[in-house]
């Protein structure tokens, strides 16, 4: 009961958000669907994968974990939010006073959407269909583009039409691989994971190579992987923070669909296929990113094109296989909750100083005496410093190319990490030290606990999972990267 209520609660709660009056009401309707959406998901962590409706539906190993890091950055999202919306009310009424136009969406909408995107990235998680996946991620797509139009802005308008137009050529190009992917069986074979995998030798390898290229591109759109990821700076640099920490994990389930098509192909005996293509993406990405990152001028791009190359990492540890598969999936925890951070920081800072320019923001550090700490931790966990976890995972997956005898790989992926930390750091740095400017708010002025609460929490997760995994959490992680092909 607890697995269907990770997409009934959310996807009831979310319809109920629209037509609730109070704003009060409906903020506190999304903290509690999020702590409840968090309680669900932890009875369902350990507890004994139960098929729904056929088959269809089922949270295996895999589908916890990425179930798991969403339903805790919802829960960091909804404390966020709720704070938020209470500012930005505060402000409409102010300007209501003063006789300006406010343009900001509805809340009932913004919220609304938020709650039904959880139920959606939930659907995806339990997904063991590979139609009904599709179904899923196209759903998060619907249900997502109008927290972008958030601002009503007309670059939040180019950014919303960028993202689904970009978005929707990914997703037919997923379903033309879907539908090759029932071609390869003779059209005897269901699109039900177990049954595809079953017949995993019969299948037609060349009609089974072309479903897994349409389809890593198809959700490589979604993923942010290059050069499909043309979408996702606009989006990240024009819609609310809390969005683009959202974003983060759309990034992630679209990983997850990747994955689930990858364990076909192993049980097809093509995996070194699927690892060569993803190894290529992933190299290309985080090198895609770290030309961008050495010149970059605004700090929400900035992070937007740090997801790039986390992504880029992601595929690179899943292309290499065995070890590398696991550092895959824990650099998936560290980066969700460290890009979440720094999406959620990234809005105080906008708050504050009212420009998006990394030249427009000075002395964070002294200005902001929460956020600007918060912000150069935030840097060294993002560029993979120890003790943070993302240190551990990189280590893990360099171990794993050096242990499969690839010098080369391991030496292009060393170097670009390397680019990645000189622009990250030259940039956010800057933004901390210094001198305070003129647009600086003023000294000693209160952050509110909604916006510091919610990154500080995650950024110690991030902590945590340099120093210690849990064993059940350790455990799923294993058996979850034997399943998708790692072992």
């Amino acid at each position: 009961m607890p697995v269907r209520l990770t997409i009934l609660a959310p996807a009831a709660a979310g319809a109920a958000a629209f037509v609730i009056p109070d704003n009060r009401v409906r903020r506190r309707l999304m903290v509690v669907t999020a702590i409840a959406h968090l309680v669900f998901t932890l009875m369902a962590f350990r507890a004994p994968a139960r098929q729904m409706f056929d088959g269809a539906l089922q949270l295996d190993d895999p589908g916890r974990l990425f179930l798991l890091i969403t339903s805790v950055l919802f829960a960091a999202a909804a404390f966020y939010t709720a704070g938020y919306l209470k500012r930005e009310a505060k402000g409409q009424r102010q300007d209501m006073v003063e006789g300006r136009i406010f343009s900001n969406s509805p809340e009932a909408r913004f919220t609304g959407c938020l709650l039904l995107f959880l139920a959606a990235m939930s659907f995806v998680c339990l997904a063991q269909n590979l139609g009904l996946l599709w179904v899923g991620v196209e759903a998060t797509t619907l249900a997502s583009a109008p927290l972008v139009y958030f601002h009503r802005h007309h670059r939040s308008l180019e950014a919303t039409w960028k993202y689904l137009l970009l978005c929707s050529v990914g997703i037919a190009l997923a379903l033309f691989g879907t539908y090759m992917l029932a071609l390869s069986g003779g059209g005897e074979v269901s699109l039900g994971l177990p049954a595809l995998m079953a017949a995993g030798p019969t299948l037609n390898p060349v009609l089974l190579k072309a479903a897994f290229v349409f389809l890593l591109v198809g959700y490589g759109t979604k993923m942010g992987l290059a050069p499909m990821h043309t979408w996702l700076p606009d989006v990240y640099s024009e819609s609310p923070s809390v969005v683009a920490l959202l974003s983060t994990c759309l990034l992630n389930v679209s990983f997850l669909a990747i994955l689930r098509v990858r364990q076909v192909l192993c049980a097809a005996g093509q995996a070194d296929f699927g690892n060569t293509l993803l190894v290529f993406l992933g190299l290309t990405s985080m090198g895609w990113a770290a030309v961008f990152l050495l010149r970059q001028t605004d700090y929400k791009r900035l992070l937007a094109y740090s997801s790039v190359e986390h992504m880029g990492i992601l595929a690179f540890g899943a292309g290499i296989g065995g070890a590398g598969m696991f550092g895959s999936l824990m650099h998936l925890l560290v980066h969700g909750v460290v890009k979440g951070a720094m999406f959620l920081l990234a809005g105080n800072i906008l708050a504050a100083y009212m420009t998006k320019n990394v030249s427009g923001v000075r002395g964070l550090l002294r200005a902001l005496p929460f956020s600007g700490p918060l912000w150069v931790a935030g840097l060294l966990a993002l560029t993979g410093m120890p003790p943070f976890g993302a240190f551990v995972s990189e280590l893990t997956i360099l171990r794993a190319a050096l242990s499969e005898q690839r010098y080369v790989l391991a030496g292009i992926f060393l170097l670009l990490l390397a680019m990645a930390f000189i622009g990250i750091t030259t940039a956010g740095m800057r933004m901390a030290q210094g001198q305070p400017g003129a647009n600086a708010p003023e000294a000693g002025k209160r952050e509110p606990w909604s916006a510091t609460l919610p990154p500080l929490a995650l950024l110690l997760a991030a902590l945590l999972l340099g120093l210690y995994y849990p064993v059940p959490l350790s455990d799923v992680m294993t058996t979850a990267a034997r399943i998708t092909g790692g072992f």
